[in-house]
């Protein structure tokens, strides 16, 4: 089977546009994918277990749901390379609601797109969904996030 290169469309369900172009669709696997819509090239899961296997490539971090991850290095290297494939793949980040984890991730690869860190919430919130980023914690580890080379918001 060929493999299908077209990128995300803007309009795309889920997809937002980071400021240097890069496409990156957030999702919650509570919610079927669309048969019709593509699927990923690659995908990072954010979940307190480990999910089910797929079709495209993926990577897995432990980060439970409402919480921080659990290894911030582990994250910090998943999103890193998030963002990079991001650059010429269909990148997908998912967590079962789509909104917290998803959202803060989005935030994080914003931070690392050039958003200043405490802009990148709003960011997500205003480009993606108006109730991303759910806890103050998740707050709190996306300013963090860019102040350093690790993301050390504890919370």
């Amino acid at each position: 089977m060929e493999k299908d290169t077209r990128a995300w469309s803007e309009n795309d369900l889920g997809v937002l546009t980071l400021p240097s172009g890069r496409l990156i669709r957030g999702r919650g696997l509570r919610r079927p994918l669309d048969p019709a819509a593509p699927t990923p090239a690659y995908a990072l899961y954010l979940l307190g277990r480990r999910p089910p296997a797929s079709s495209w490539e993926s990577r897995w971090v432990h980060w439970p749901d409402f919480r921080l991850p659990a290894d911030h290095d582990d994250a910090r290297a998943a999103l890193t390379e998030a963002w990079r494939r991001a650059a010429d793949e269909r990148v997908e980040i998912a967590c079962a609601g789509g909104r917290g984890r998803t959202g803060t991730a989005l935030a994080c690869l914003a931070v690392l797109d050039g958003v200043p860190p405490t802009e990148a919430v709003a960011f997500v919130r205003h480009h993606y969904d108006p109730r991303a980023v759910e806890t103050p914690w998740q707050r709190r580890y996306v300013r963090r996030f860019g102040v350093s080379g690790e993301a050390q918001g504890r919370g």
